[in-house]
Formats: structure tokens, sequence, C-alpha cells
């Protein structure tokens, strides 16, 4: 205690830095004094504070680092974040730059030189473009090129550039759009334009309305005119002959229906082959029985047609006269004369000796099908010009041209009373024409493929079709749809034809080098006639129903026939 207070500067270590080689004599009198267990605790007290003493002296090495801040950062080019200059977050970098490094006219802390202005404006430009590419992207553009060349005179754009395909032009009325559309001009544009269409639009209706005041129609000939008059009342009295008929089988308790369609249809089961004949040198393409079956004519390729006297097929006249092959025959069912069609553009009217009647000439392209009226005043004619005629049989005079396929006109037939027609073509549709008004009733599509048969039924109501698409359809006149359709061959099916009486059973030729026999009442299959070795290009139905012949690109006739106890049976 005593010592502390005689001694405070001991402690202090300034002092004791201070103290001179004199003041030595004193620091060992007082280690003289009997308090010498302290003397070892003083050195520690002292030579610590010395120890620190150069940790003082690195500040004046910091000193020099001091004027670092004042390096200038315009050197380094402000570093761009998304088309952004970043800004400092830091407080030394804000009192490194000072108010005197932002450039006159600039809103940032940094001076831009003129390298980051440039790639300012290019990402600017680049964002702007993406902007637009995005709202062109969702704007509705025509893709007919017609159209787009028409919105593009309507914005007052050239139509089309030099060189400019039709995808440049799309895109480029795309972006056209797309840049009104950001202007804010496009709804005002389309509104005028839309305007501008519907006065357009509504004086054009105004005009059409003034000049259209009756339907369209060509104006026939007398002749034709006393044609329909003359089949009109045909038709009435053969339909209403029909109808009473109808009507007396289903009020006569004696009828049975269902009894004579079995007859019928057991009958064409026991079809078989009666008999088989080589017809030409060529393929044989069309056949007809005449009205009492006696008699069959047969066409070929090489022009000729011959006559053959049944049953026996045997061979009874040649008729030449076409200088291109011969497509179809038909004979008349009133009187003993018969038609052809050639590749020639003319049709030809024989009699059953051989001798040329008449010459129908007039289409512009080959013939194909032909086919009398039930009258045996008229005659019908089919022609790749896509048209089909009627012709009077008695002076050769054309009395109709009927359009109305757009594609080749193949087959004809001729409704049982009289009253209609019915066309198919290689446009693969079939259409029903009014022969007492000259319109179009019925237009029948269906078919995927060219139609190249057609066959009016006897009982008024159904009609069939066959075409190239292996099918065979059945149609509801009065339902105006289709009421079956049979997968009939493996091939096209080249004719069709309904058993001529009461439309029992319906046979269908094909390609397949088959025909096949069908039911009327539910149309499933029947009877097939397979013999012949090569494709089946027509077929007929004698009047009476013995007989079924068939004649193929074989060159051979083939008639099928029922036995001869069927025969029995039928006479009993």
């Amino acid at each position: 205690m005593e010592v502390d207070e005689e001694n405070p500067a001991s402690t202090s270590p300034t002092e004791a830095s201070d103290l001179g080689p004199d003041s030595q004599t004193l620091v060992s009198s007082v280690h003289a004094t009997p308090l010498q267990p302290i003397q070892p605790i003083v050195p520690p007290v002292v030579v610590p504070p010395i120890a620190p003493i150069p940790s003082i002296l690195p500040p004046p090495v910091i000193r020099p680092l001091a004027p670092l801040p004042v390096r200038p950062p315009v050197l380094r080019p402000p570093i761009s974040q998304n088309g952004e200059v970043r800004e400092s977050d830091s407080d030394s970098d804000n009192e490194d730059s000072g108010p005197t490094r932002t450039a006159p006219g600039t809103t940032g802390e940094y001076e831009i030189s003129e390298e980051s202005r440039l790639v300012r404006e290019r990402q600017e430009k680049a964002i702007q473009e993406l902007m637009m590419k995005r709202r062109a992207k969702a704007l509705a553009v025509p893709t007919n090129d017609m159209a787009v060349r028409t919105r593009l005179r309507k914005l007052g754009e050239p139509m089309t550039l030099f060189g400019e395909r039709e995808m440049e032009r799309r895109e480029r009325l795309r972006m056209i759009m797309a840049k009104l559309d950001a202007e804010g001009q496009l709804e005002k544009l389309m509104k005028a334009h839309e305007e501008e269409e519907a006065a357009a639009t509504a004086a054009k209706a105004d005009v059409e309305e003034e000049i259209i005041e009756y339907p369209f129609f060509t104006e026939g000939t007398k002749t034709l005119k006393d044609a329909r008059v003359d089949i009109a009342r045909y038709s009435l009295v053969r339909a209403a002959l029909r109808i009473r008929r109808e009507q007396r089988k289903r009020d006569d308790p004696d009828e049975d229906m269902d009894a004579e369609l079995d007859w019928a249809l057991g009958q064409a089961a026991n079809l078989v082959l009666d008999c088989s004949e080589i017809g030409d040198d060529r393929p044989l393409s069309g056949c007809s029985f005449s009205r009492d079956g006696e008699k069959l004519a047969t066409c070929s390729l090489s022009g000729v047609t011959k006559l053959w006297r049944m049953p026996n097929v045997e061979k009874e006249s040649t008729l030449k006269g076409h200088t291109e092959r011969a497509t179809d025959v038909a004979f008349s069912p009133v009187h003993d004369h018969l038609a052809t069609a050639s590749a020639d553009r003319t049709a030809r009217l024989w009699d059953t000796n051989g001798s040329l009647l008449r010459t129908f000439e007039g289409h512009l392209d080959r013939l194909a099908r032909i086919s009398f009226h039930p009258s045996g005043k008229y005659l019908g004619t089919t022609s790749f010009d896509k048209t089909w005629r009627l012709w009077d049989v008695e002076n050769g005079e054309e009395l109709l041209l009927q359009e109305g396929h757009s594609r080749s006109v193949y087959g004809l037939d001729f409704h049982h009373d009289g009253s209609l027609a019915a066309s198919c073509g290689l446009d693969a549709l079939a259409r029903v024409w009014d022969l007492r008004t000259g319109k179009s009733i019925l237009a029948l599509e269906g078919h995927v493929k060219p139609v190249l048969g057609i066959s009016f039924s006897p009982n008024g109501y159904h009609l069939a079709t066959g075409g190239e698409d292996n099918t065979c359809r059945v149609w509801d006149l009065r339902k105006r749809k289709t009421l079956y359709t049979i997968p009939a061959h493996s091939n096209l099916i080249s004719e069709v034809k309904f058993e001529p009486q009461e439309g029992y059973f319906l046979v269908t030729a094909s390609y397949d080098m088959t025909a096949k026999i069908w039911s009327a009442r539910d149309f499933k299959p029947v009877k097939t006639l397979a013999g012949h070795e090569a494709k089946v290009t027509s077929l007929d139905v004698a009047g009476d129903g013995r007989y079924i012949a068939t004649v193929s690109h074989d060159r051979k006739i083939k008639l099928w026939s029922s036995s001869s106890k069927e025969k029995a049976m039928d006479v009993d």
C-alpha cells in the first residue's frame, strides 16, 4: 500500500519510457526495500505496453492507399442488365464518383459511352420487334392468297412485291396489321372497310333484285313442248294402272305377295348356265332382250351388232354401220326395233332384219349407254360430253339436250310410268329428272366413285345404282335417301337391272367376272352367276324372267335359265 502511494508513476508506461540513466539508482533503491516479492510483477507490467508499439506504426503505410478512390469510373462502361444501367448499391461508389462524374444531360450516375448507347438502342429495338411479333401472332390473317391480296389492297399496301411468294406475302400482311394495331389504327381502318363492303354488297343486292325478276330457264322448241305433254298424258295413265294394281293386290285376300316373291326368288336361285356362245372376235360391251324374249342383241368393240335367236343362241343377223366400237344396244319396248350407241358419237336405229332406219347425230363426244322410253317414241343417249339427250324416234330430231352433271354421263334409265328419267355419271352422282317439266327433282349423293349403272324398279319407288366403289345402292324415292347399301362385288359394278315384271329381284354385273342376284325383300344375296373368264360388262333380264344373259370381255355370251322341272311347275 505504501509503495503504491509513494510511486504512483511507476505504473505508467509513458513515464517509464522517459526514465533516463540517472533514474536507475532510484529504481534500485526502491527494489532494495523490504517489499522484494513484488519485484517480479513489475517487469511484466512495464514490458507489455512496449510490445504493441510496432502495431501503431502501420497507419503511415496505409495512408498512401487513400488516393485509390481518385481512379475515374468513367473509364469502365456501365454493365447493362436487361437493357438497364446498373446502379451502384454501395456508399463507397457514390463517394468515389462524386458530382463531377455525371455527364451533362443524362439522368444516370455514370456517363454513357457511344458504344453503350448503341447497345441500348439495339436492345430496345429487339424488344419492340419481339413484342410486335407476339402481337402479330395473335391477329387473324387470311390463309387464302386472294384474300391476302384483297386485305393488302384495303390497307393501302402493295398487293405483291417482286419475287414475293404466298407465305411471304401473308407474313408481310401480318406485320402490317400488327404495326397498325400497335398504333391504334387497325380497328379504324377495318371498320371503314367493313362499312364500304356492306354498302357495296347492299348496292349489288339491290341491282340483282332489279335485274333478276324471274328464274332462269331456256326456252324449248314446240316439238319439245308437245313431247312433254305427250309424256305427261302417257305417264298419268300408266301411274293410275300401277296404283290400281297395287290396291287390288293389297285388298284381294287371294293375293299372297310373300308367296309370289318366294316363288320368284326360288326360280332365281335355281338358275344354271344353259348356253355359252362366242359372240364376236372382240370383247362384248352390251346386250338386250327383245320385248317377247325370243331374240337377244349383242354389241362389241368391233362396232358390229348381232342378233341371236333364243333359246339356243343361234346367230340370226349382223348389223354393221358404226365406224368405231359399239358401246351399248337396246331393244324397243313396243316395236321390233333396236338402237345402238357407238364411240363414233352417233346412235343408230335398226330393224330386226338388219336395215338401218335412222341415225341420231349431235353429241360432241363418244356415247356410253342408250335406253328407250317405255312409250317407244323417244330414245335417250348418254355421252362423255357431260350431257344426255332425248331424241324423237319417228323423225330423228333432238328434243332435249340436258346438262347437269359436272363430268361425263354414263348410265340412263326411264321410269316404268314414263314420267321420270334417271342419269348417272363419272361425278359420282345420280340425278332424277321430271320429263314433264324438265326439272332435276332429286340428286342422289352417296357413291364415292363414278356411277356406271342405274335402274328403276317396277314398283315405282325403288332405284338401284352401282359404281366403281364396288357397292350397289338402293334408293327410296319417297324418302329421298339410301334404303340399302350392298357391298356387292370385289370390283366395280358395270350394270344393274331389276326384274322387269314385278321387281322381285335385282341383278348386278361386275368386273370381278361374276353376276349376282339379290332379293328385293331385304336385298340379301340369292345366287352368284360365275362362269366368265374376264370382266362382265353388261347383262339383261328377259321380260318373263325366264332368262338372264351376260356378256363379257372374254367374248362369250352366257345364258342362264331355270331347270326344266321348275319350268313345268311354272306352267302348272
